[in-house]
C-alpha cells in the first residue's frame, strides 16, 4: 500500500475510533444507568478494580486515557457515593490512593456482569480472527503514539 493510502487508512481508523468511543460512552451510560452509574464513573471503578494495588488520581487517569482532573472529578463523586475509599499515599502527600469499598466492589461486579453479557453477544457477531487483528492494530497504533515523540515538523 502506498504511503498516502496508508496515511488515509490511519486517518480513517482514528475517525472510526473517535466515533466508536462516543457510541461506547452512550451505550455504557444506558447499560449502567440502572445501577446509578455513568460510563465515566464505571470507567474509574474499572481502573481501580483491575489494578493490582490502590491507585492515585493521575494513575487512574493514565490507565483510562483521561486527564488527572477528569479522573479526580469522577473519583470524588465515587467517594461521595461510598464506592471508593481514599488513603494517604506515602509517595505523594497531596495525591491519595483509591481502592474500592465493599459496596464499590459489589456494584462493579454487577456492571461487569451486565457488560459480559453484552460483550458476548457483540463478539458472537464478529469472527475471532477479525477481533484479534483489530486488537493488534489498535495496540500497535497506541504503542507508537505512546513511545514516539510528538512533532509538528513535516518530513520531506
Amino acid at each position: 500500500m502506498k504511503p498516502d493510502l496508508r496515511a488515509a487508512a490511519i486517518s480513517h481508523i482514528a475517525l472510526t475510533v473517535f466515533r466508536l468511543n462516543g457510541e461506547l460512552l452512550q451505550w455504557g451510560d444506558r447499560l449502567v444507568e440502572p445501577l446509578g452509574l455513568t460510563s465515566a464513573r464505571w470507567q474509574m471503578l474499572g481502573a481501580v478494580a483491575l489494578a493490582d494495588s490502590p491507585l492515585s488520581a493521575p494513575q487512574v487517569g493514565q490507565a483510562m486515557g483521561v486527564t488527572r482532573q477528569g479522573a479526580q472529578k469522577q473519583l470524588d463523586l465515587l467517594l461521595d457515593q461510598g464506592l471508593l475509599e481514599s488513603r494517604p499515599n506515602p509517595a505523594h502527600k497531596r495525591s491519595p490512593l483509591y481502592s474500592l469499598t465493599p459496596k464499590g466492589q459489589a456494584l462493579y461486579a454487577q456492571a461487569d456482569a451486565l457488560w459480559s453479557v453484552q460483550a458476548g453477544q457483540l463478539a458472537a457477531s464478529i469472527p475471532a480472527a477479525r477481533l484479534e487483528a483489530t486488537t493488534q492494530t489498535l495496540v500497535s497504533i497506541l504503542h507508537h503514539l505512546q513511545t514516539r515523540p510528538f512533532s509538528l515538523e513535516v518530513e520531506s
